[in-house]
């Protein structure tokens, strides 16, 4: 009779065990449930920078371009394209792209980033 009884409080114990996993489960189901219920917010608003797009342009003639047109293009300042367009009048027009270095503040790294979109055509 004793290991009956032993054996029947193994039982109660274990199925007590049981519907209290039972019971967590349920607790876990229930809270996952209502966290998808929930109304879902969705971000409406962008928060990503537009770029610009523009067209390509066509190259800057260095020979023609006014101080203006030369702020357009990557880099060169007011500053910068006023020294371009005085070096042009004091030593005459560009024979090559690569002249433009001579102007002060243009260096080789400067050179590169304009490449392909300034040009030299003779003047007609």
């Amino acid at each position: 009779m004793e290991t009956r009884r032993k054996t029947a409080w193994g039982e109660w114990a274990l199925l007590g065990l049981t519907a209290l996993f039972l019971s967590l489960l349920l607790g876990l189901f229930l809270r996952d449930r209502r966290a998808v219920d929930a109304p879902a917010f969705v971000e409406t608003e962008l928060t990503a920078p537009i770029e610009e797009v523009r067209p390509d342009p066509s190259p800057v003639n260095l020979n023609t371009a006014d101080a203006e047109a030369l702020t357009a293009l990557p880099g060169i300042g007011e500053e910068l394209a006023r020294r371009i367009v005085e070096y042009r009048e004091e030593h005459g027009p560009f024979e090559a792209v690569e002249d433009l270095t001579e102007v002060s503040g243009i260096g080789q790294g400067k050179l590169a980033a304009l490449e392909g979109l300034v040009t030299v055509e003779e003047l007609t």
